[in-house]
């Protein structure tokens, strides 16, 4: 069985549990699918381009009502 090629926006695990906001100072949920990290706290979600946190304030988007 041939090993599944990870995804583009894959991000090392280990990264993932270090990472906090850089506004919010809070936790971050990665959502795989939209390829982001997503502080639900400041109500922004940070783009993952090529495998890297891009955790700029000015290059997150913000959360739609109920996202």
């Amino acid at each position: 069985m041939t090993p599944t090629p990870p995804l583009q926006n894959d991000v090392d695990p280990r990264l993932l549990e270090v990472l906090v906001c850089p506004i919010s100072h809070g936790p971050l949920d990665y959502d795989r699918q939209k390829g982001e990290l997503i502080s639900r706290k400041a109500g922004l979600a940070y783009p993952i381009r090529d495998g890297v946190p891009v955790m700029l304030a000015e290059e997150a988007r913000t959360l739609e009502e109920g996202e």
